[in-house]
């Protein structure tokens, strides 16, 4: 090597030794911020000084749960994708449950699905044909609850299709106080043998807070086409529809007049469509006779556009009234409601509707499930049915509880509740599981001066296994049947361990007890005697403050303000009778209509 050549090797080799620290450096400050031991710059976040309290957000997860004080600039490790919307991306796939034995087609176009108790026997119709190889043309599943409604308010019976929702909003409670601050006449019929005053079981009235421009085409009174309206809609025994102001109790727009007794509660649009939806309880007014229908109202112009027949050719019961509230899938514009005949009935409506020229329109095509269980031959459902994705519950008067993929129309399982079942069934999706509770009445298993249990079960919501059993000694009486005709009320926020089960004629013809049973467990947290029984639903209600509130009515004509936490009462005023329908509440306002011929605005304090 030449002397010049190492030389210029000499006046290199400080840059060669710069250059490989500046490069042991940047792979050092790369590995410890790999590893975390580095901080790193964040070019969207604002600097805060030590003074500064770190802001907090509010973020929501795919059900729907709020979970508080987030900072906030680790919502986006914590926030989730919105829920979808799409039913192709909400249907549960199942499998059948370790009861199933086999499934057979039949000759007459039904199936046979054999369980280990128990078989079912199940048709198709479409256009009231019976079809063996069903296949939707759609996919049909539901949301979460919380999606269920666009409207604000209570839209169908207990508010959403998990039925525990029978209230809206939250209440301002500072007194613990209730006080009624309107009531508004409504009537009686006789029928079918009885009486039939003011309104009966379940009776929820519906609250709907129209959006304005929907409000405006309705033919709602001048004076109110500008209010923030929130409309009592009622169906009620006298057989006509009463719309009202929530906050007077006036008349927001004239009445309908049906013609005949509605028992059970109707359905408003979820969408926020102007279009009322009902069943019908009876099928005699004073002596005068007529059919039984399920009708749709537009309400816009307050006239029946479509029904569907109660005594329908192809059900196996030819008894046509229809308790069940309905539910709508806002996604692919389809109805589902349960008949007394024993019919499911699956309609997609082709609904129309434009605001700008105030017109709407239905079209509906109309597939039905009926079916015979091996448990009883008893048919008809006067519960309302729960559902969770594409798996509606529900059970019949014969004690069948079903599963039933409302997507194919194929029961996934069977399970015999020993009665006629009437309460509706409630649903809650937890990190364990999806779960229902459900209880019966007594009324097949009686006799006259006998006692039967009311079964109150927990039931795991995809395999139709009991997880939990709590019986409770009823006494039977013929036409006022005992157990639990109510609908639970399914604990949320800070009662969310816990479940509420009104039971009536526990000591006697007209007693009755409100228990709290642990969600887990099935033991008793709190149980309250009542001297007076009741059908009627409780509905919880939180406060601005956090807490949970109760509404209880009973058959003396007492509602109660309870705190569910110990079932002790806050207040109690009297609406005037015995109260069958369930109550709905609305921020600071309960709506309910008693046998003393009156609806009822409360304003809870």
């Amino acid at each position: 090597m030449s002397r010049k050549k190492r030389k210029n090797v000499n006046k290199l080799l400080p840059a060669l030794v710069v250059g490989l620290l500046a490069l042991l450096v940047a792979m050092t400050a790369i590995y410890l911020i790999y590893i975390g031991k580095f901080p790193q710059k964040d070019l969207n976040k604002t600097p805060q000084t030590a003074s500064t309290p770190s802001a907090t957000a509010t973020v929501s997860d795919t059900t729907g749960t709020v979970t508080e004080n987030v900072p906030a600039e680790e919502t986006h490790k914590a926030k989730q994708p919105a829920e979808s919307t799409n039913p192709d991306e909400l249907l549960v796939s199942w499998k059948n449950p370790a009861s199933f034995i086999s499934k057979a087609a039949m000759g007459d176009g039904s199936i046979k699905k054999t369980f280990k108790d128990g078989n079912i026997r199940y048709w198709r119709l479409v256009s009231n044909k019976v079809t063996s190889g069903y296949k939707p043309s759609y996919n049909l599943a539901f949301g979460s609850p919380e999606m269920y409604s666009e409207l604000e308010g209570v839209t169908t019976f207990r508010g959403n299709n998990y039925r525990t929702a029978p209230s809206w909003g939250k209440a301002d409670v500072k007194e613990k106080k209730l006080e009624i601050v309107w009531t508004h006449d409504i009537g009686a019929v006789s029928g079918v043998g009885s009486y039939w005053p003011g309104a009966g079981w379940t009776g929820q009235p519906l609250l709907a807070h129209w959006s304005p421009d929907v409000r405006k085409v309705m033919n709602i009174n001048n004076d109110l086409k500008e209010k923030d309206l929130v409309e009592v809609i009622y169906p009620v025994f006298d057989g006509h529809v009463y719309f009202l102001d929530m906050e007077t109790g006036k008349e927001s727009r004239p009445r309908m007049n049906i013609g005949f007794s509605v028992k059970g509660t109707g359905m408003v649009d979820p969408r926020g469509y102007p279009l009322f939806y009902t069943g019908q309880g009876l099928n005699e007014n004073d002596g005068r006779k007529g059919t039984f229908k399920y009708r749709i109202f537009d309400l816009i112009q307050q006239k029946e556009i479509f029904s569907l027949p109660g005594n329908d050719p192809v059900a196996f019961r030819q008894w046509g009234a229809n308790d069940s509230s309905a539910l709508l899938n806002r996604y692919t514009d389809t109805l589902i409601n349960c008949g007394e005949n024993g019919l499911i009935y699956k309609a997609k409506l082709n609904t129309k509707f434009n605001k700008e020229a105030g017109t709407i329109s239905i079209n509906p095509t109309v597939t039905k499930y009926r079916y015979k269980s091996s448990y009883s031959s008893d048919q008809g459902i006067e519960n309302s049915p729960a559902v969770y994705r594409n798996l509606m519950y529900f059970a019949d008067n014969g004690g069948t509880i079903q599963c039933l993929d409302i997507n194919k129309l194929e029961p996934v399982w069977i399970y015999r509740s020993g009665d006629d079942t009437d309460s509706s069934i409630t649903l809650e999706e937890t990190d364990e599981g999806v779960f229902l509770y459900t209880a019966n009445e007594i009324d097949k298993r009686g006799k006259s001066g006998a006692k039967a249990n009311c079964n109150i079960r927990k039931i795991n919501a995809l395999t139709g296994e009991l997880v939990w059993q709590k019986d409770y000694s009823c006494v039977y009486q013929n036409y006022i049947n005992g157990g639990a005709l109510a609908t639970p009320v399914l604990g949320k926020n800070d009662i969310s361990d816990i479940v509420i089960f009104n039971v009536a004629l526990t000591g006697s013809t007209s007693n009755g007890t409100l228990v709290a049973l642990d969600k887990k467990t099935g033991e008793e947290v709190w149980k309250r005697q009542l001297d007076a029984y009741s059908w009627s639903s409780p509905v919880d209600f939180l406060s601005e403050d956090g807490k949970t509130y109760m509404l209880f009515c009973d058959f003396k004509g007492y509602m109660h303000l309870i705190d569910p936490k110990t079932g002790e009462d806050l207040d109690k005023i009297s609406v005037g009778g015995n109260v069958e329908a369930s109550p709905s509440v609305y921020n600071n306002m309960a709506v309910v209509g008693t046998y003393a011929k009156k609806i009822y605005g409360v304003k809870i304090k």
